[in-house]
C-alpha cells in the first residue's frame, strides 16, 4: 500500500477547485480537495514543491503518521495553506484506506451515529419580501433549516445577496469592493426575522451569518435583539482571532453562536470551547487539516457540550463535501452541516455518492469517500484567477468582508 504517484488536479467548473490525486502501488487512489478560495494556486504549489516528494513510496495506511510528518516535520505549523494542504492529503488516505477495505469512511470512523445529516439551505433577497420568497422555495425543496440574509436599506452591495441567480462570492479579475455601515444592518436584521417568524412554522430553524463585521459589543446587541426569533444559531459575530472578546458577547445574549469556517487548527478554537464561548464549531475538512484533525477538534468540543456545525459553500468542492458528509454521520456532537448546491459544471467533472431528500444528506455507501473526478471534463475548465470582494466603511475605511 506504499504511495506510488501524486498529482494536483485544478480546474475552474462554475468556479475554481483544487484536488489532490494519490495512487498505490497497487492501483488504488484516492481524492483530496485542496481548495483555499481565493488563493487557490499557493496550496496547489505547496503540495506540488514541498509536499508530494515527501509521500511517495510511504505507506498509505499509516494516515496519523503522515499527518504529524506534514504537520510537525515541517516546523512551519498551521496556517491556511499549510493546514487546506495536509487536508488534501489526509482526506485522500482515508478515501484510499475506504476503497482498500471495501468500506465507506464512516464505517472507518465508527459507523453512523445517526440516519442522516441535517443541513441548512441558503435564502436571500434584496428586500425582506424577496428573502421571505427565498425562504418558501427551500421549504418546497424539503429544507428543515435555511440561513436567512436580507440587503440593507442604503448599501448597495451586502454580503450573501444574489445578483441574481445563484449566490457566489468568488468572481474573476481584482477583488470587488463594497461599502458597509453597521447601523442599518442592525435595523433590518430584527425586521427580518421577526418577519419570518410570523410567516413560517415555529419548527422551521432560522440561522443568520454576520460575516465577523461587527464588534463585541455590536454582536450583543444584535443577539439580544434576535432572542425573541429563537434562531438556530447566529454565524460569525465579530472576527474571533481575539477568542475572549466572546466573554462579552455571551455576557448579554442566549442567541447560540457559531464560529469557525476560517479557523484551521483546534488552537484557533480551544479557548472558545473550553470556556463554552460558542455554542457550535463550524470547522471544516479541508481547511482544518483533513478528517484526522477534524475528529480532534469535534472530540474537545463534545467534551463542553459543543456541537459541529461544518462550513459546506461552494468553495469545497464535491470532494470535501462527501468527506464532511462521512465526518458529520460519524461524530456524536453532530449539530448541523451548510449545504449550497454546486453548479451544473461542477456536478459534471464530480460525480458522487451523497444525496440530498427531505432537508437531510447521507454521503452514501460506495467504498471510500464516493466521489470521482472526471479529469477529461475538468480540463475543458481551465482555472480563471478570482478573488472574494472586499469591504470599506462609508468613509473608506477597510472592514471585514
Amino acid at each position: 500500500m506504499k504511495i506510488a504517484d501524486a498529482r494536483v488536479i485544478t480546474c475552474g467548473p462554475g468556479r475554481n477547485f483544487v484536488t489532490l490525486r494519490l495512487e498505490t502501488e497497487d492501483g488504488l487512489y484516492g481524492l483530496g480537495d485542496a481548495t483555499l478560495n481565493g488563493r487557490e494556486l499557493a496550496v496547489a504549489s505547496y503540495l506540488e514543491d514541498h509536499v508530494i516528494p515527501l509521500l511517495i513510496g510511504r505507506d498509505a495506511r499509516r494516515i496519523e503518521d503522515i499527518w504529524q510528518l506534514l504537520y510537525k516535520g515541517a516546523y512551519w505549523r498551521r496556517g491556511p495553506v499549510t493546514m487546506t494542504a495536509i487536508a488534501a492529503v489526509d482526506t485522500a488516505l482515508w478515501d484510499i484506506k475506504g476503497k482498500a477495505l471495501n468500506a465507506p469512511v464512516y464505517q472507518l470512523l465508527g459507523g453512523a451515529s445517526r440516519d442522516g445529516v441535517l443541513v441548512y439551505g441558503h435564502a436571500n433577497g434584496d428586500t425582506i419580501d424577496a428573502t421571505l420568497e427565498s425562504v418558501a422555495r427551500h421549504i418546497e425543496q424539503g429544507y428543515r433549516a435555511v440561513r436567512a440574509q436580507c440587503g440593507v436599506p442604503g448599501l448597495s452591495k451586502v454580503y450573501g445577496i444574489a445578483s441574481g441567480g445563484r449566490y457566489e462570492p468568488a468572481a474573476a479579475g481584482l477583488p470587488e469592493e463594497s461599502r458597509w455601515s453597521t447601523e442599518p444592518y442592525l435595523r433590518i436584521v430584527p425586521q427580518l426575522f421577526e418577519a419570518l417568524r410570523q410567516h413560517f412554522s415555529p419548527e422551521l430553524h432560522l440561522l443568520h451569518d454576520v460575516h465577523h463585521r461587527l464588534s463585541p459589543i455590536e454582536a450583543a446587541r444584535l443577539g439580544k435583539a434576535l432572542e425573541p426569533h429563537h434562531l438556530f444559531w447566529l454565524e460569525d459575530p465579530t472576527p474571533a482571532e481575539n477568542q475572549a472578546s466572546f466573554r462579552l458577547i455571551r455576557q448579554h445574549t442566549t442567541t447560540p453562536l457559531a464560529v469557525g469556517e476560517v479557523f484551521n487548527s483546534i488552537y484557533d478554537c480551544h479557548q472558545l470551547i473550553q470556556e463554552q464561548l460558542i455554542d457550535y464549531i463550524r470547522t471544516t475538512v479541508v481547511h482544518a487539516g483533513g478528517i484526522s484533525h477534524m475528529r480532534k477538534v469535534a472530540a474537545l468540543a463534545e467534551l463542553h457540550q459543543v456541537r459541529t456545525g461544518s462550513h459546506g459553500a461552494t468553495d469545497l468542492s464535491p470532494v470535501c463535501m462527501a468527506a464532511a458528509l462521512h465526518f458529520d454521520l460519524s461524530v456524536h456532537n453532530f449539530g448541523i452541516q451548510e449545504h449550497m448546491p454546486h453548479a451544473p459544471e461542477t456536478e459534471r467533472v464530480f460525480r458522487h455518492a451523497y444525496t440530498f431528500a427531505d432537508g437531510m444528506m447521507h454521503p452514501g455507501d460506495a467504498p471510500g469517500l464516493g466521489v470521482e473526478i472526471d479529469e477529461t471534463a475538468a480540463a475543458a475548465f481551465p482555472y480563471k484567477r478570482a478573488y472574494l470582494p472586499t469591504a470599506r466603511l462609508l468613509d473608506g475605511t477597510m472592514h471585514s468582508w
